[in-house]
């Protein structure tokens, strides 16, 4: 950052009532009124680019170092260790090869974790990715950093881009955590066997981990609508909470309409409505119809809630 950027963010600092060194700032600005021969024909001081500010690894290390994130990547990791402590207290049976995929949770790691993957589907994966996209403009507004940021200055279309990409980044890191892991511990309690369906099919251990993975990459693209709404209510307010829940809340309307079987194919527009179409990949013949379908889906609605989410941004009066 040129001192004359410096000084400015000083300035701007003084005028919202946050002080700073009388001293620094009086060197800022004679700093800045020397450079003012450097300002270039477009008005830029000399020196200036946009594409050096905000870069995404500072971003990205800014948030990795963040307690929330930990926590968050902590409780992820977590969780297949609670199951397997839950199965164990219970009376889950190794041997069971019928039912459901919760009893058939410890026939095999790959059946343990696509139940990990199934209960945490409905609530837990789609808050993790509102979390890290609803917290991240709305943050900055609430700790009355993003007029800073802006006065660097950093472009506000690159702004919401950095941040968008790291949030998907983190998004997926945790999203990935969770099928590692469960698989990690899977292997361990409950040995490398076949993945079973409750349709009686049957694939190999190999084949079940290419298709957790699928399965993996699935979750994370039919997941980006809630991203894309996230990242819309965090421009749109000052209160991170305020976004996250908003986005929250909008997963599980969606998911209580697409019970009402009443609505028939209305449900279909529905963006939960193929939350699980991932499962269909523990089979001996796949059927990708579903996944297609929950794909398009995931990626107009985030299209779509992103080209607002932008609009606003770029429109919007930054006051904090």
């Amino acid at each position: 950052m040129s001192k004359a950027s410096k000084a400015a963010e000083e300035n701007a600092r003084l005028d919202h009532g946050v002080h700073t060194d009388p001293a620094a700032l009086d060197e800022l600005t004679d700093a800045a009124s020397s450079e003012a021969t450097e300002v270039g024909a477009d008005g830029a001081v000399a020196g200036y680019r946009a594409g050096r500010t905000l870069r995404l690894g500072v971003e990205l290390r800014r948030q990795l170092r963040r307690r929330r994130t930990q926590l968050v990547l902590g409780f992820v990791a977590l969780l297949p260790f609670i199951l397997v402590v839950a199965f164990e207290i219970g009376d889950a049976n190794p041997n069971n090869r019928s039912g459901g995929f919760i009893d058939l949770a410890t026939a095999s790691a790959p059946n343990f974790v696509v139940l990990a993957m199934f209960v945490s589907g409905s609530f837990l994966l789609p808050m993790i990715v509102a979390l890290y996209f609803g917290d991240t403009i709305a943050s900055e507004s609430s700790w009355s950093s993003l007029k800073y940021l802006l006065a660097i200055p950093v472009p506000r279309h690159r702004l919401l881009r950095q941040k968008a990409i790291t949030s998907a980044l983190l998004s997926a890191l945790t999203l990935a955590v969770l099928p590692v892991v469960s698989l990690i511990v899977g292997v361990l309690w409950y040995g490398a066997g076949d993945a079973i369906s409750p349709t009686g099919d049957s694939i190999s251990f190999g084949q079940s981990v290419l298709a957790i993975l699928l399965g993996t990459v699935y979750i994370m693209i039919q997941l980006a609508w809630v991203a894309g709404l996230g990242l819309l209510l965090s421009v749109s307010t000052e209160a991170p909470l305020g976004a996250v829940g908003g986005a929250v809340l909008v997963s599980i309307l969606s998911q209580i309409l697409d019970q009402i079987t009443a609505l028939g194919g209305l449900r279909d527009f529905l963006p939960t409505h193929f939350s699980f179409a991932w499962m269909d990949l523990i089979a001996t013949d796949i059927d990708w119809t579903d996944m297609a379908s929950g794909a398009l889906s995931a990626v107009l609605y985030a299209t779509i809630f992103g080209l607002l989410a932008a609009r606003r941004f770029a429109t919007k009066d930054i006051t904090s």
